[in-house]
């Protein structure tokens, strides 16, 4: 196997490229000293007042989720489905399910079964969906533990103007103390948590690169929604525990892990992207964690002099399309998709100072811009330690599961 052009190599990347040449791309790897500096770092950004509950969907492996979770400073995990939390309640004792629920088979189940009832707490943010629960489950059941999900974006002209994500239509203090209310004297479902995202502030980095008065326009929104939400919250968290004992008040991600436990309210924040370091928080002021997950692909043709092109490598990740949600090279450094086909399913041509170097057989290290949606592609993670390879680890795909 040919080793790509020296130029651009850092030392980390040519331990990694060392530790895997014999594996046959595509393959997706993970480092493991970065995994667990960031994983650490995470912990470090609390300062000590907030647990952080660990979001499943953003790691995607069984066997990287147990090591995170033996690590001091972090309890719980924050699933991504009904059936996903189920899953992993069988090793684990406290999975809160971060989005509301249809899925008759999983209700069924879940209400079935008291051990796991005690260790899965479903997403409600409407009497519809209790309603429906209902409908599905016989009301003669062991209880159903429920967190609320606050809205946490900012409202503007009386709501005309809403910069967040579209989640939860419990925006009000006055709307959390009626649902919890209503909660408080519904047979068979116990409130034991509250849960509010910022996706406008953790979700979009505060350092995008181009126009200098669209990044300070950025800065200055997510100042006034952070203030905002933070006496907001605090109201809501206060009236919803004067009608119920809460366990838990999670809030935040990865990319306001310091803002959000800084609340008093605040108990846990949902955090996982930090710990693969993926793309799309390349771009935040207050921290930069190491890239730790990647993928990587042959170059099978060069179709010019200064143009290489690998099979394969369109794994583009979900959300507004945008460059911002296609992967981006790794190494070599000096590498970069073209506009006219980006990155394909067949095929990504590369252009840039290095391609002229490259030729077939050589490989091109990947990051994913998100975290998780990577281990949608393989059924393995690869393990680097060091400079040598450790072992590895199948991901959810490669343990039969697909959850969404």
């Amino acid at each position: 196997m040919r080793r790509p052009a020296a130029h651009g190599r850092s030392a980390r990347m040519d331990a990694l490229e060392s530790a895997t040449s014999d594996l046959e791309p595509p393959f997706a790897v993970v480092d493991l000293d970065a995994f667990d500096s960031n994983a650490a770092r995470l912990v470090a950004r609390t300062g000590g007042s907030a647990t952080i509950r660990l979001a499943s969907k953003s790691v995607r492996c069984r066997g990287l989720i147990d090591r995170a979770l033996s690590l001091d400073g972090y309890r719980g995990i924050l699933a991504l489905t009904l059936p996903e939390a189920i899953w992993l309640a069988d090793q684990h004792e406290d999975i809160l399910v971060g989005y509301p629920t249809a899925d008759r088979a999983a209700l069924t189940s879940l209400c079935s079964d008291d051990r796991l009832a005690s260790r899965v707490t479903i997403m409600i943010d409407s009497t519809d969906q209790l309603d429906y629960i209902d409908e599905v489950v016989p009301s003669v059941r062991s209880s159903i533990r429920v967190c609320i999900d606050m809205d946490a974006s900012l409202e503007l002209l009386g709501g005309w103007v809403h910069l967040g994500p579209l989640r939860s239509p419990v925006h009000s203090v006055a709307a959390a103390t009626e649902l919890a209310r209503h909660l408080d004297k519904r047979r068979g479902f116990d409130l034991v948590g509250v849960m509010s995202y910022e996706g406008q502030i953790a979700g979009i980095g505060d350092d995008q690169p181009g126009n200098s008065l669209a990044r300070a326009a950025l800065r200055a929104v997510q100042g006034t929604s952070a203030r905002e939400l933070r006496t907001r919250r605090a109201e809501a968290v206060a009236a919803v525990r004067a009608i119920a004992p809460l366990q838990f008040v999670n809030g935040g991600g990865t990319g306001s892990i310091e803002q959000t436990a800084s609340e008093a309210a605040i108990t846990e924040v949902g955090a996982g992207s930090g710990l693969y370091g993926p793309a799309l928080f390349d771009h935040y002021r207050r921290f930069r964690p190491e890239p730790a997950a990647f993928f990587v692909n042959s170059v099978v043709r060069k179709p010019s002099a200064s143009t290489a092109t690998v099979l394969g490598g369109g794994w583009v990740a979900s959300g507004p399309v945008g460059t911002d949600r296609l992967p981006t090279v790794a190494w070599p450094h000096g590498l970069e998709l073209t506009s006219r086909e980006a990155a394909g399913e067949a095929q990504t041509p590369l252009v840039g100072p290095s391609a002229a170097s490259l030729r077939v057989g050589d490989r091109v290290w990947f990051r994913h811009a998100k975290a998780g949606e990577l281990c949608e592609r393989v059924d393995v993670l690869h393990l680097v330690s060091g400079d040598r390879l450790v072992g590895e680890l199948p991901t959810y795909r490669g343990e039969g599961f697909a959850f969404l």
